[in-house]
C-alpha cells in the first residue's frame, strides 16, 4: 500500500505542470547571463589582443622606415604613440630590438634593445639571441631584423573562466627598409 501511494504521488508530481516556468527560469537565467558575460568578455579579449599587434605593426613599420639613428626620446615617443593608438589607456610594455645574423658562427647577434613601459619586460642581452634559431627567422650572412614585441595585460570584467589577469604578448619581425641596418644612439642624460 505505501508503495502504491508513494507511485501515485510521484506521478502527480511528475504531470503537475504548476511552476514549470519559475524552475525553468531559476536554471535558465543564470546560464543566460553568464552566455552573455562570457561572450563580451571573449570579445573583449580579442580586440585588446588585436589593437596591441595592429600597433605592434605600426611601430615595427615606423622604425623599419627611419633613417637616422633612434635615440631616447624617439623611443619614448614610439611608446606614447602605441599607447594612443591602443586608446585604453592600459600600462603597455614595448621592447624593441634589432638583431643581426652572422653565418660564419651560425649564431644572432644582438645589436641594441631597448624597452619602454613598466613591467617585467627587459632589453634583450646576447644570450637570449645568440642561438634563438627556433625563435629567429632564417636570415642571410650580415641581414639584419627589427624585433618589436608588447607586453600588456588583460583585466576581464566579469569572472567567466578566463584565468585573470591575461597576458597578451605581441611580437614582429621587420627588415630595415631604407638603410642596411638601424642604429640606436643613446642620449646622455635621459633614458
Amino acid at each position: 500500500m505505501f508503495v502504491q501511494r508513494l507511485k501515485a504521488l510521484l506521478q502527480r508530481f511528475r504531470e503537475d505542470t504548476r511552476g514549470s516556468i519559475t524552475v525553468e527560469t531559476v536554471i535558465a537565467l543564470p546560464l543566460l547571463f553568464w552566455a552573455a558575460a562570457a561572450s563580451y568578455d571573449f570579445h573583449e579579449i580579442h580586440r585588446y589582443k588585436s589593437a596591441r599587434e595592429k600597433a605592434t605593426f605600426t611601430v615595427a613599420d615606423m622604425i623599419s622606415r627611419e633613417q637616422l639613428p633612434i635615440t631616447d626620446n624617439y623611443m619614448d615617443r614610439t611608446r606614447q604613440v602605441f599607447n594612443d593608438m591602443v586608446g585604453d589607456g592600459e600600462n603597455n610594455q614595448i621592447r624593441v630590438s634589432v638583431v643581426e645574423y652572422n653565418a660564419t658562427d651560425d649564431i644572432y647577434e644582438l645589436q641594441w634593445s631597448e624597452t619602454r613601459g613598466t613591467g617585467d619586460l627587459e632589453p634583450l642581452a646576447d644570450e637570449d639571441v645568440r642561438n634563438a634559431h627556433d625563435t629567429l627567422p632564417i636570415l642571410t650572412d650580415g641581414q639584419q631584423i627589427i624585433l618589436v614585441e608588447a607586453f600588456s595585460t588583460f583585466n576581464s570584467l566579469f569572472s567567466v573562466g578566463l584565468s585573470i589577469p591575461v597576458d597578451i604578448e605581441t611580437r614582429i619581425f621587420t627588415a630595415p627598409r631604407f638603410v642596411p641596418q638601424v642604429s640606436y644612439q643613446a642620449v646622455l642624460g635621459q633614458g
